[in-house]
């Protein structure tokens, strides 16, 4: 799940909310998910999981608001 999110978080230009990372995440993995069991059924909860965890990792940084989220040296260019 953390590729995905580090994606998602990418595609708007290294700064995104949770719900902008879930949208992006379904938008583009819906069949995936749809396909992963039971995948399906906990991805939102993992997705948040995963978004913990990169936090504690140093990997993502709350930016500006609280919900935002940014990947810590992250450049658009």
């Amino acid at each position: 799940m953390a590729p995905l999110v580090i994606n998602a978080i990418k595609f708007h230009d290294g700064e995104a909310t949770n719900l902008e990372i879930a949208k992006h995440i379904w938008q583009n993995h819906e069949h995936d998910l749809r396909a992963s069991g039971d995948l399906f059924f906990t991805w939102q909860y993992d997705l948040r999981w995963t978004i913990t965890s990169l936090r504690k990792a140093g990997i993502l940084e709350n930016k500006r608001r609280k919900e935002r989220r940014t990947i810590i040296g992250f450049s658009q260019k």
